[in-house]
């Protein structure tokens, strides 16, 4: 695959834009910060910006690959209560601006520097598998119901790149697909799907029945000194006041992609949706999504909402 690409990326978060423009100091500094950053990381990517990557130049990919029938196994357990499933904007308030429905299911293993240990322990397999790529941020099941349609969108930070394992995908590739930017991509099961969601991307399940990939952000290589600032970027939010007025997740890293949108807004949502709400209660799927570790912190408990 041709590295480079005639598509360019927005400055702005189409899908997200009125959320990410809101009034504030903080916010303001925020994104005068994140901006400068993304430059950087266009000008030191070790591998070009292109929109949809070659796997080969990743070589955990195809490790992740071979076990895949693995986490298709931990899958089809959790799926037996996917009713139960929260909708990713009850997780995070701020994609309620491309999707508000509950077609889009989620389940986190970890997220915005946090973990379930209770989804890890119920997919053990898919934990350690997931060891296998660098830098990684944020790991979910992203479950797309019949007939789900996400709109052109960004993501809010260039810094990481998307990875995208195929696991349960109608084989009806005419009503199933993700364009980013200018190329049209189709799921597989068991294969690597990579992509810069900082591109504008929408994704679609027209078919009957319901579509699953194992849903990762992971850092984006950079040379120095662009690596050395896209990891003081996707940290620094701890240092804020913001994150310092919550004490739950005082200590936990919350990369700044996330922590932009969320900068001018309430904190209900990550710590307490995210933790405790819909993923079952007393012996449910995620009981223990109420119970997360914070990285660098202690075990704490999701407040209650």
């Amino acid at each position: 695959m041709d590295m480079r690409s005639g598509s360019s990326q927005k400055a702005k978060t189409e899908g997200l834009e009125d959320t990410m423009s809101r009034q504030g100091f903080v916010a303001r500094a925020v994104q005068k910060v994140v901006d400068g950053a993304e430059a950087w990381n266009l000008s030191c990517s070790t591998l070009g910006n292109p929109p949809v990557y070659d796997n080969a130049v990743f070589p955990w990919a195809a490790d992740v690959e071979a076990e895949w029938p693995l986490i298709r196994k931990e899958l089809d357990a959790v799926l037996t209560r996917k009713g139960e499933l929260p909708a990713f904007h009850e997780i995070s308030s701020e994609v309620r601006s491309i999707s508000s429905d509950q077609n889009w299911k989620t389940f986190f293993l970890c997220g915005y520097g946090i973990k379930s240990e209770e989804a890890i322990r119920q997919c053990p397999e898919t934990w350690r598998i997931l060891q296998k790529i660098p830098g990684m941020k944020s790991a979910m099941f992203s479950i797309f119901e019949p007939g789900k349609h996400l709109p052109p969108h960004r993501g809010p930070y260039n810094g990481v790149l998307r990875f995208h394992l195929g696991l349960i995908v109608p084989d009806e590739p005419d009503k199933i697909a993700i364009r980013v930017a200018d190329t049209l991509c189709h799921w597989q099961e068991g294969k690597a799907l990579i992509f810069d969601d900082a591109y504008e991307h929408e994704a679609w399940n027209h078919s009957d029945a319901v579509r699953v990939v194992l849903f990762v952000d992971f850092e984006k290589p950079l040379r120095f000194p662009g690596r050395l600032t896209n990891k003081a970027v996707l940290n620094m939010a701890v240092f804020t006041p913001f994150i310092r007025g919550h004490p739950f997740i005082l200590h936990t890293e919350v990369p700044l992609s996330c922590f932009l949108q969320y900068a001018a807004t309430p904190l209900p949502f990550v710590l307490g949706r995210a933790g405790h709400k819909r993923i079952g209660g007393e012996g449910g799927l995620g009981r223990g999504a109420g119970e997360l570790r914070v990285q660098g912190g202690p075990r704490s408990r999701a407040p209650e909402l």
